[in-house]
């Protein structure tokens, strides 16, 4: 779930522990470029996501990641990237 999910389905003090804890994983944060941006854009023309997610997929692309997630919506893309499904809770 993201930040926001969290603090609107159960509390502010919850979000920040998530976050906390997220903030511990051995990510990295990727910057926006123009390229990037335009990357997603091509994404969010052609599929049924939102920006944000789109954003997602054109950075797996580029990256050669997988995209960890529950989402449904991401069913449609995983022909364009490697998706590894949550369990639905």
């Amino acid at each position: 779930m993201s930040h926001y999910i969290v603090e609107r389905e159960r509390d502010l003090h919850r979000a920040q522990c998530v976050l906390a804890a997220i903030e511990q994983l051995p990510l990295e944060l990727l910057p926006v470029s123009r390229e990037a941006v335009l990357a997603a854009a091509h994404v969010k023309a052609r599929f049924a996501l939102s920006y944000a997610d789109a954003c997602v997929v054109a950075a797996a692309q580029q990256h050669g990641a997988i995209v960890v997630t529950g989402d449904p919506e991401f069913v449609a893309v995983e022909s364009l990237i490697s998706v590894e499904w949550l369990p639905q809770l």
